[in-house]
């Protein structure tokens, strides 16, 4: 069952055996963004994966990227004849020398350069279509806005939460222990379901397989 905001907060309160004078909704709030950060750092789930487009401008060899972008995934090209290619990735000072004398012609190479453009050489000669594939800084669980993680992720985010909720509440080192145990499971069998089983194919992959033990009848 998905999660609310106030069966999280209730569950948090429950688990730990602190009342609201300590565990506020306030601190709860922090701790429950706290967590949300800590399972977005550590895993990508493939509804956080979205796409911006927009025209290069002639002459200028900055892009603009989108305001809830948390990381690039790739950057594609689509040029005069609507062909779609894949802009290479490197460091500002490739560009730099690469492109040194300003030269101009279609873009082949992409980097990051700072939070609010990437940098892409040569420098655009016409007005191209780029597509920037990145991981969206996700919103916060509140209570107006479900997400992802509380909906289909409810243990995880439960273990994360109570983590973070005993590192506060400077705990019993055994019972954080516990929860971070906890937690590292359910983060490593996200992790494993969103980057690994559902971005894997049975054809091209073959399917995942378990070895098993099978000691010979003989021994």
């Amino acid at each position: 069952m998905a999660y609310t905001l106030t069966n999280l907060q209730d569950d948090i309160r429950n688990y730990t055996e602190v009342d609201s004078d300590v565990l506020s909704t306030g601190v709860l709030n922090t701790i429950i963004k706290n967590a949300e950060n800590r399972i977005y750092r550590e895993a990508d789930s493939d509804d956080n994966r979205f796409y911006a487009t927009s025209n290069l401008a002639a002459g200028s060899r900055y892009v603009t990227i989108p305001t809830d972008l948390r990381f690039i995934r790739y950057v594609q090209l689509t040029d005069s004849n609507n062909k779609q290619t894949f802009l290479e990735k490197r460091d500002t000072s490739f560009i730099s020398e690469y492109n040194n004398d300003g030269a101009t012609g279609t873009p082949k190479y992409w980097a990051n350069w700072d939070d609010f453009n990437l940098l892409v050489a040569p420098i655009p000669s016409s007005a191209l279509q780029v597509q920037i594939n990145y991981i969206t800084d996700p919103p916060q669980f509140t209570s107006t806005n479900t997400t992802f993680i509380s909906t289909y992720q409810e243990s995880m985010l439960l273990h994360g939460v109570l983590t973070e909720a005993f590192r506060f509440l400077k705990g019993p080192d055994n019972l954080y222990n516990l929860y971070q145990t906890k937690y590292t499971e359910e983060v490593q069998n996200f992790a494993l379901q969103q980057m690994g089983r559902r971005r894997r194919s049975e054809f091209d992959d073959g399917v995942p397989r378990v070895v098993v033990p099978s000691p010979s009848p003989n021994q």
